[in-house]
Formats: structure tokens, sequence, C-alpha cells
């Protein structure tokens, strides 16, 4: 039996989670509590379109599922990337105090004090 390519739609949200799992990954360099926030809510995205797709998959292009599974890969890389740069904020601020992460000189100093120990 053949599928009719008319009648297959795109998944609702493949692009929103190919877009916001690709927006995850630059910004856990800069902003790490929004793309924390958007990889989570592309997985949450990504989850309810799976299971549209496994509950009818001939009634779904296979393009958006792939976007859906690409978005999801990247949602997951920026989640992690996201939670170890956290981390290292945290560690940071409680090594040299929060008011080192605001000032660049007191930066620049802490850094200094890394490199020569």
């Amino acid at each position: 039996m053949e599928i009719d390519q008319n009648t297959q739609v795109k998944l609702p949200n493949s692009t929103t989670v190919l877009v916001l799992g690709i927006a995850s990954i630059p910004m856990c360099c800069c902003i790490n509590i929004a793309s924390l926030a958007i990889s989570i809510i592309a997985i949450v995205l990504y989850n309810k379109d799976k299971a549209l797709y496994l509950a009818n998959p001939q009634a779904y292009t296979p393009g958006s599922y792939s976007n859906l599974k690409a978005g999801n890969v990247c949602a997951i890389v920026g989640l992690i990337l996201s939670v170890i740069s956290l981390l290292f904020t945290i560690w940071f601020a409680l090594q040299f105090g929060w008011e080192v992460l605001w000032d660049p000189e007191a930066m620049k100093e802490a850094v200094e004090s890394l490199q020569n120990r």
C-alpha cells in the first residue's frame, strides 16, 4: 500500500524543537539559566510530538520526524553543557566570591591566581 504524500503533515513542534535545541548550545556559554530552560522545553515538546508520531507514523512526514530527533539531540547536548557551565559558574563564585563575576579586573586576577597554582 502506497502512502499519499499529500495527506501527510509535519509534526506540530518539529521545527520548534530543532530551533530551541540548536539555540541552547551557544547560549550555554553566556546565559546558563535560559539555555537550561529552553533545553528542557525542547525535550518536553519532543516527547509530546514523539508520542503523536508513534501513535500514527503514516500521518506525518519523515522529514519532520528527522528534524524532531535532531532537535532532541541538540537539546540534550545543550542541557548537558548548560549544567556543566552552571556548575562551573557556581564553583567559581564560591571559590572567589559572587562579586568577582561582575568585576572584570577581579575576574582577571582570579584567573591568574588559578593559573599560578
